[in-house]
């Protein structure tokens, strides 16, 4: 009988039975007669040959040579390896552990691989699955032979399934249990009494290769419906489980098992003469197995166990091994993922066809076909109905009528209805032909009017790119198809991503999301060209992976393809625009000091009209909603609805900076109104201690708090006074500290807060006349939520008033948590990097401190500037995955902006010297082996 190993070459080199064989008879020549058989020499024996042969197939696969990356090959090997020793050890038990002279019927015994090990697949550290088979009732023998077998092979290390049954037994668990009759399907002879093993094989087809296949199909589509749910329902996770993960190989394996069960295949290349595959859809079966079974042995190897998650820092190092180079634009390890996903893709489109397609073949019962043939089809827009899916009414209609391809996606999103699997394996056939649609009208006026349809856009364009329709037409899209970025802030690919934000977009726009998005809600609905957003979502992103800025090289590509899809000039100069500033409103918000009128005239001087503010306002928040499931917080919808309410009043002609006495004497007098309790002396002695930049810095609310903490402090002549409140509305709480100012306070209350577990998210440092510091930050947990609880809060507090007083190691704080920090953080690298902008601000200079996230970085960066001299009034910090982008306002010792040239460069050079230090300390190994 074949085995699935015969190709193998030189499979000698890896194990040598016969002289295994002879050393394991050797040892049994010292055995007393019916004496125990020496077990720790057998074991050693055994032991040597494995180790020696994974270390041989593991050369084969690592170094240069034929079967190098090859990872059918381990599979094979891997099972050629496992099949001698188990049958070696099997003959030993046999023959010499526990011989008889004259062996009855029933101690006759069959070993039987099931499962992938049935297969003749088998990575290097995946269990073993084993049917020990009898002919009836076990033989004291018998259980002797299997005892001392499966402890040996534990104690090599080995993960053993295994069951000892009769063929009865077998057949009748195959029955109630369609995970067992999964594993028989795939049994495979292994050693011992052969008849036992064939008269299983003859059993099994007499009861399950009978009738229609059903509840097989049924389970196992159920089965493979709970393992996507319990893996994400996603095959764009950003550590995908190679096996087990939507598109991967085990759904590779349900299609074969269908198959093989329906149609007795026994490789996929068969399902052709079938009709099942078509020969090219049996090469991408294939292509996509060798890349998964590759991939899965590079985990096993690195990571030396049974492990088959993709993570994070095995990424680089398996798109290194398989040769993924970084080229200009475009890093190795994207374009290796971006692989992965296209054959995780192209799984998903087999199993969906292959699947579906059997699933209605087996819709109608036998006697009713004949029937349904004479049944007239109903016809939707020269479509053909079967069901609840549309099919097109003759093989030819799309070589016929080429645009039939987009208007049937058309059709079935405007009367709710799904695409018959036959008619998607159609296109797939024929998509070829859309590219001779980029330029017709009425293909292009197809599209528009799906992308811009209130009938769920989302579904939509999702099955024109699953059908490989979207990146035909429209190139460009095709390029950011399975596009990665290697980084924890982006969880899907480029085109998952942009499919995501376009339904949030018709969510926000049919009141789904209303209440998470009350104002992008409201002026969703007076933009003047539908179009415009639509597309501008859709093409925000349209330009990564080119190298370059994807914002500039997008607006080219909106440029190009306005005109195509029916946009006027302005219209396409309006997408263009957008997708040119796509960041700049996050940016702005999440970056800079919104209180500071230079902030808002400038971002109102580039957006120029309140047609673009709303615009850019909704295209905003839906690529950051579309970015990953907890990307999106009230703190980020705070910022900029402040940002959009400002910037409205200036493009509708108000103004931010006239009137600054009069705003403050304004300002004061609500603030008199809410201290009913305040004498007017009490009041003006309050109001002298405050700047100007004070007064114009918070809401009215925000100051009347704490002109509350700044008397009770001067009454109570507390040195630290400590108030905190949590503002579930933007998801953050509000600390605010009152104590002596003094040189590098900022710095310490950073680490205070690092040590405590909270994430500062924004911060403004003020001096008052009497020079005490008012401090306000706003913190979160590690997990984007207001970081709250008594415990957590008076530890915070505690924390504080040490390293005010200097009775707190922040450093030696840090270094000691340094092995609670996510490992997986620690694969990436980002280069420091200060940019000092002195135009951003009328009164500060603007510092942007780029660098690798984790606790304590504030600390360090602040620490920094303080060495400089140098004095920080807001603080605004933003995360994005690995990458922290800490915003700062400062002034010299003087109070005045830093112009000096030198002191410019050494600031840039001091922090990220600084930067770089901690870098070191966070990982030091990583570092020394850069």
């Amino acid at each position: 009988m074949a085995q699935p190993y015969d190709n193998i070459p030189d499979r000698r080199v890896i194990v040598r039975r016969r002289k295994l064989e002879e050393s394991l008879a050797r040892l049994a020549e010292d055995m007393p007669p019916g004496g125990e058989p020496p077990r720790a020499p057998v074991l050693a024996l055994l032991r040597d040959a494995l180790t020696a042969g994974r270390a041989e197939i593991r050369r084969r696969f690592e170094e240069p040579g034929p079967l190098k990356n090859d990872g059918p090959a381990v599979l094979a090997a891997t099972s050629y390896l496992m099949d001698q020793i188990i049958r070696v050890l099997f003959d030993f038990a046999d023959q010499h552990a526990y011989p008889a002279a004259n062996p009855s019927a029933a101690e006759r015994l069959g070993l039987v691989a099931t499962g992938g090990y049935g297969r003749g697949e088998l990575a290097p550290l995946s269990d073993i699955d084993l049917l020990f088979l009898r002919p009836y009732k076990q033989t004291p023998r018998g259980e002797q032979i299997v005892e001392f077998m499966l402890y040996l092979l534990w104690d090599l290390g080995l993960k053993v399934g295994h069951a000892t049954r009769t063929v009865e037994e077998s057949l009748r668990y195959a029955e109630r249990d369609q995970t067992i009759r999964t594993a028989l399907l795939e049994a495979r002879y292994l050693w011992g009494d052969r008849a036992l093993f064939d008269e299983l094989q003859r059993g099994f087809a007499q009861k399950f290769y009978i009738g229609d296949g059903r509840d097989f199909v049924d389970a196992k589509l159920a089965e493979r419906d709970q393992r996507h749910h319990r893996m994400g329902d996603s095959r764009y996770v950003v550590e995908p489980n190679v096996k087990e993960g939507k598109g991967g190989l085990r759904d590779l394996h349900l299609l074969f098992w269908i198959a093989k069960y329906l149609y007795r295949v026994s490789e996929p290349g068969e399902l052709v003469a079938k009709g099942v595959l078509t020969r090219e859809e049996a090469r991408h079966f294939e292509r996509a197995e060798r890349f998964f079974s590759t991939v899965r042995c590079h985990i096993h190897y690195l990571t030396n166990r049974a492990d088959d998650r993709l993570s994070f820092d095995l990424q680089r190092e398996i798109a290194a091994r398989l040769g993924y180079q970084d080229r200009p634009g475009s890093r190795g390890v994207e374009r290796f993922t971006k692989h992965y996903y296209l054959h995780a893709k192209t799984v998903g489109d087999l199993t969906r066809i292959f699947v579906a397609a059997l699933e209605d073949s087996r819709r109608r019962k036998p006697k009713l076909a004949a029937l349904w043939q004479t049944l007239r089809p109903r016809e939707l827009e020269g479509f053909r109905l079967d069901g609840e899916r549309l099919a097109v009414a003759a093989p030819d209609t799309f070589n016929r009528d080429p645009v039939a391809i987009l208007r049937l996606f058309h059709v079935a999103q405007e009367n709710d209805l799904d695409i018959h699997p036959a008619t998607l394996r159609l296109i797939t056939q024929n998509i070829r032909l859309v590219d001779r649609l980029r330029n017709d009208p009425e293909a292009n006026r197809l599209f528009m009017e799906m992308l811009t349809s209130r009938h769920d856009p989302e579904t939509t364009l999702r099955r024109l790119n699953e059908a490989g329709v979207f990146g035909r037409f429209v190139p460009d899209f095709g390029r950011v198809v399975a596009q990665t970025q290697h980084d924890m802030y982006h969880t899907y690919t480029v085109d998952e991503h942009t499919i995501r934000a376009i339904g949030i977009l018709s969510k926000i726009e049919s009141g789904v999301l209303k209440e998470d998005h009350p104002l992008s809600a409201d002026v969703v609905h007076k933009i003047l060209s539908r179009p415009v957003l639509y597309l501008a979502v859709l093409l925000h992103d349209i330009a990564k992976g080119r190298g370059g800025d994807h914002s500039v090289l997008g607006a080219d590509v909106a440029m190009q393809l306005g005109p195509r899809l029916g946009l006027t000039a302005a219209e396409t100069e309006t997408v263009a625009w957008l997708v040119r500033y796509h960041l700049a409103m996050s940016g702005t918000a999440f970056q800079r000091d919104l209180m500071d009128p230079k902030t808002i005239e400038t971002f109102a001087a580039l957006i120029q009209s309140p047609e673009r503010l709303r615009l850019l306002l909704v295209l905003t928040v839906c690529d950051i909603r579309a970015v990953g499931p907890n990307v999106w917080n009230n703190w980020k919808a705070a910022l900029l609805r402040q940002l959009y309410g400002a910037t409205e009043q200036v493009l509708s002609g108000g103004t931010l900076t006239g009137g600054r006495a009069e705003r403050i004497k304004h300002i004061q007098g609500e603030i008199s109104k809410q201290l009913p309790g305040w004498s007017e002396t009490d009041k003006e002695e309050h109001f002298a201690r405050g700047y100007a930049s004070y007064w114009l810095s918070f809401p009215i609310d925000t100051l009347v708090r704490q002109a509350e903490l700044v008397r009770g402090a001067e009454r109570a002549k507390q040195p630290l006074a400590i108030e905190h409140r949590i503002d579930d509305a933007r998801s953050v709480t509000e600390v605010t500290i009152y104590t002596l100012d003094t040189h590098g306070l900022f710095a310490r209350l950073a680490g205070a807060m690092a040590i405590s577990g909270a994430n500062i998210v924004d911060a403004k440092i003020f001096t008052l006349a009497n020079g005490m510091a008012l401090d306000t930050f706003w913190i979160q947990d590690l997990e984007g939520k207001p970081f709250d609880g008594p415990q957590r809060l008076a530890r915070l507090a505690a924390r504080v008033e040490l390293a005010l007083s200097n009775r707190l190691d922040i450093q030696k704080e840090l270094d000691s948590q340094r092995g609670s920090w996510p490992k997986r953080d620690r694969v990436f690298t980002v280069e420091p990097r200060v940019l000092i902008d002195n135009n951003a601000s009328d009164t500060f200079t603007v510092i942007e401190v780029n660098g690798r996230d984790r606790p304590g970085f504030l600390h360090v960066v602040t620490r920094a500037l303080t060495r400089l001299n140098l004095q920080i009034a807001t603080a605004h910090v933003t995360t994005y995955g690995e990458r922290a982008v800490d915003v700062f306002y400062v002034k010299d010792l003087f109070g005045l902006k830093v112009v000096n040239a030198d002191k410019l460069k050494q600031i840039s050079t001091t922090v990220e010297a600084a930067i770089r230090d901690f870098d070191t300390r966070f990982d030091p190994v990583a570092k020394a082996a850069e």
